[in-house]
């Protein structure tokens, strides 16, 4: 099955928000320890585009007025910033309570190794916490290696914890 996404715009950015702020008192998904606003996440927000580091958006069934919540999200950003890594980006996935388990975030991972090559990206990676099974299982499952650790680089409510690094070249076979 596939998912359907599109560009995010500005509007989306307080959805986008809270789909992000609502993940931060488990501990396990951002490195944030407290709400951002939309206005703090606007550069953040324009450092993406359609052509290059796009922004997508999920929406849900549509509710009463016609509106259609936002469940997900998914963005490409620049890995380190410096000219030789332009070929290289990091994806971060963010879903709804209410969407999590379904293979949505399986459907994400997989339209962006479909589209990076088309944004000039051969090798996408991901930031996960060691403690985030899911976040990692579902990496590993569409192919993605461990390529490094950083022991107890994070201190959540005074636990040190473990980022690691998955990577995939963009066009390897899954494993």
């Amino acid at each position: 099955m596939q998912v359907s996404y599109r560009d995010a715009t500005l509007d989306d950015l307080p959805e986008i928000v809270a789909i992000y702020n609502s993940t931060i008192p488990s501990r396990e998904v951002t490195a944030d320890l407290t709400p951002v606003t939309v206005e703090s996440r606007l550069p953040w927000f324009e450092a993406h585009g359609p052509g290059k580091r796009p922004l997508w958006v999920v929406e849900g069934q549509a509710q009463a007025g016609g509106a259609k919540p936002l469940v997900a999200w998914l963005s490409f950003s620049d890995f380190y910033g410096r000219p030789a890594y332009a070929r290289t980006a990091e994806i971060s996935i963010y879903l709804d309570r209410g969407v999590r388990g379904q293979g949505l975030g399986t459907r994400l991972v997989a339209a962006a190794l479909e589209a990076a090559p088309g944004l000039g990206i051969d090798t996408l990676l991901g930031f996960i916490f060691g403690h985030n099974a899911a976040s990692l299982a579902l990496f590993r499952r569409c192919g993605f290696h461990d390529w490094g650790l950083l022991p107890r680089v994070a201190v959540l409510d005074g636990v040190e914890r473990d980022l690691v690094i998955l990577g995939r070249r963009v066009g390897a076979p899954a494993a």
